[in-house]
């Protein structure tokens, strides 16, 4: 069994969100904790905890994900900027929700290395 998340409830439209994009397989909305000037989420429809969670069968949503992706940034007008997609998986990657997401950033410059020292928690 799937344990409902934030963005499941996103999904279900029991929580608002401010929806930048929605097909029949992913959604895309504001992160609420921006990174950059252009930080959406997209998500597929489909729960996925992480990235070890995908399958055979996942190959085309988890690629729809990035077709989705380069759809936005040449909607929006940065595709020719530049912008970067990251998916993090489990804790230490930087997952705080535990339902597939792609995070895409843009609007400035983006730096790298991308992440920044975090004390790991006691066991």
């Amino acid at each position: 069994m799937t344990q409902e998340t934030i963005f499941s409830k996103i999904i279900n439209r029991e929580i608002p969100a401010d929806i930048q994009y929605e097909d029949e397989l992913a959604l895309a909305f504001t992160d609420v904790n921006p990174q950059a000037p252009v930080h959406l989420l997209i998500i597929p429809k489909k729960p996925i905890a992480t990235i070890n969670d995908i399958d055979e069968a996942d190959r085309e949503l988890v690629g729809h994900l990035f077709v989705v992706a380069a759809k936005i940034a040449a909607q929006k007008g940065f595709a020719a900027d530049g912008y970067r997609v990251v998916m993090n998986c489990n804790d230490d990657g930087g997952q705080t929700v535990y339902h597939l997401h792609l995070h895409l950033l843009a609007g400035k410059p983006l730096g790298w290395p991308p992440y920044q020292e975090r004390i790991k928690r006691a066991e």
